[in-house]
C-alpha cells in the first residue's frame, strides 16, 4: 500500500511514517500535489537495487539469451564459483617455493 502525504503532514507525522515504511509500506511525500520523494525501508531498497542489477545483467546478454537460458545470473550465484579468496590471494601474490 502506498501512503501519499504533503510535506507539512510528513513533518508532523514523521515517526509514524517511518514506522509504516519499516512495515513495508511505501510513503510518497508530495509538494503541491506533485510527488517529490519516496520513503522505503533500507531492506526493501537494497532488494530493489539487487533486482535492478540482475535485470541489467539479463538485458546485457542480449543476443546470447538462448545460450544463457536457465542459468542463475544473480550476484550470489556468480560469486559462489569463485572459490576460496585466501587461496586465490596466495596463488596471485606469493612466490612459489
Amino acid at each position: 500500500m502506498t501512503i501519499h502525504v504533503n510535506i507539512g503532514e510528513a513533518k508532523a507525522r514523521f515517526s509514524e511514517l517511518v514506522a509504516a515504511a519499516v512495515r513495508g509500506e511505501e510513503i510518497v511525500v508530495e509538494k503541491a500535489g506533485v510527488p517529490q520523494i519516496r520513503f522505503v525501508a533500507v531492506e526493501d531498497a537494497a532488494e530493489r537495487e539487487r533486482e535492478a542489477i540482475r535485470a541489467k545483467r539479463e538485458a546485457a546478454f542480449g543476443m546470447w539469451e538462448k545460450e544463457f537460458a536457465g542459468l542463475d545470473l544473480s550476484i550470489e550465484a556468480l560469486k559462489s564459483g569463485r572459490g576460496d579468496p585466501e587461496e586465490r590471494f596466495r596463488r596471485k601474490f606469493e612466490s612459489p617455493d
